[in-house]
């Protein structure tokens, strides 16, 4: 009979409960959002920020893969020319780069 109160669970002796639970799950939302939320509202901002700067004669590529040279700008559509009769109505959204004069490019791709 002493065998079988030996082997039954002792009472009383619980884990870290709920509050260690808490702040794990609090710890790895921090981790979360400091390793990847922020950085991705940083570039967001950064893309609005230079295609706000979009204006007419700048030389871009959109992310079809086509440059040209912008020569209107309206709210969120950017008319762009790609050859001498051509120009095509893009949203601005399309705009992947802009291509500096000195040959470099400011992309606004996510890195």
């Amino acid at each position: 009979m002493e065998t079988l109160f030996a082997m039954a669970p002792q009472g009383g002796e619980g884990g870290g409960g709920m509050m260690g639970t808490l702040i794990m799950f609090g710890a790895i939302f921090l981790i979360f959002y400091f390793m990847i939320i922020r950085p991705q509202q940083k570039r967001q901002k950064e893309r609005e920020k230079l295609l706000s700067a979009v204006e007419k004669g700048d030389k871009v590529v959109t992310s079809g893969g086509m440059y040209g040279e912008v020569t209107g700008v309206e709210d969120k559509i950017v008319w762009v020319k790609v050859s001498d009769n051509t120009k095509i109505k893009f949203d601005k959204n399309a705009i992947a780069a802009i291509l500096n004069s000195d040959g470099t490019t400011t992309s606004l791709e996510k890195k």
